[in-house]
């Protein structure tokens, strides 16, 4: 039996088809989110894929910063349990996990059974989050995605002392003005938000293992500083960036399930 978690966030959609509530059998992503036509386009592009109608799906869950317009599912869940439920899944031994989003970041500690056990989150500043990320790259004249690449060819990372993306944004300008190396400007840029997500975590309490969901957990850079900030080693999947799409996939099976 099929079911399909559909994870609407505020900069992308994603995906994920899971076969009897434990094999991944299709996956999508659109850098589109909510608001836009992403959720509908993820959702098309990952039943075409394996030639697939909505009937042919027992249930779909829906989560995310979009989750309530999303009309075709069956039921809502919060990213928090799903992000925590999706986690667990790919990596059994992980008890905190750290989600950084388009606009908000996450610390979630998991219980032994890999169950939500307590979380805190920042969605009052744009500062730590996926935005922040995404507007110092517009003012570098780069590619989000390109960020971990130039972090690593840093020698010596640019101090960038203020908290708010505004001031910040001022900074990075001053700072090309004075030719400052381009890596080192990202590398400083990627310290920035580390310390401001660790803070987050270290209220919610650090317990090993540890990882990073959502898309940001793709930038090495991030989960360098991270990893130095919260001095641990920061697991990351390769499916991480679906982790929320796949929690919300296994919920859907449980119920399921239940019905049966």
């Amino acid at each position: 039996m099929l079911t399909m978690g559909l994870d609407i966030g505020s900069t992308a959609c994603k995906c994920i088809i899971l076969e009897d509530g434990k094999n991944i059998l299709g996956r999508a992503v659109v850098s589109s989110g909510a608001g836009t036509v992403g959720a509908q386009k993820v959702y098309d592009e990952a039943l075409a894929m394996h030639s697939l109608k909505r009937e042919d799906l027992g249930r779909l869950m829906v989560t995310g910063y979009g989750r309530f317009s999303f009309e075709t599912a069956d039921n809502q869940k919060s990213e928090l349990s799903c992000h925590a439920k999706g986690i667990a899944f790919l990596m059994p031994t992980v008890r905190t996990i750290i989600d950084i989003g388009g606009q908000d970041a996450k610390a979630l500690r998991l219980n032994a059974k890999g169950m939500l056990d307590s979380f805190v989150m920042n969605d009052k500043c744009a500062a730590g989050t996926g935005k922040f990320l995404e507007v110092m790259a517009g003012r570098l004249n780069l590619q989000t995605e390109e960020l971990g690449e130039w972090d690593a060819k840093a020698t010596e990372e640019a101090s960038i002392s203020s908290t708010c993306t505004v001031f910040a944004e001022s900074e990075v300008i001053s700072k090309l003005s004075m030719n400052v190396n381009l890596a080192d400007l990202v590398a400083g840029i990627h310290r920035s938000v580390a310390k401001r997500v660790a803070v987050l975590a270290y209220r919610n309490g650090i317990v090993k293992d540890v990882a990073m969901s959502g898309g940001v957990a793709l930038n090495k850079g991030v989960v360098r500083a991270l990893g130095e900030e919260l001095k641990t080693e920061i697991l990351v999947h390769a499916d991480c960036q679906l982790a929320g799409a796949l929690g919300a996939a296994l919920f859907a099976w449980e119920e399921l399930c239940k019905q049966a």
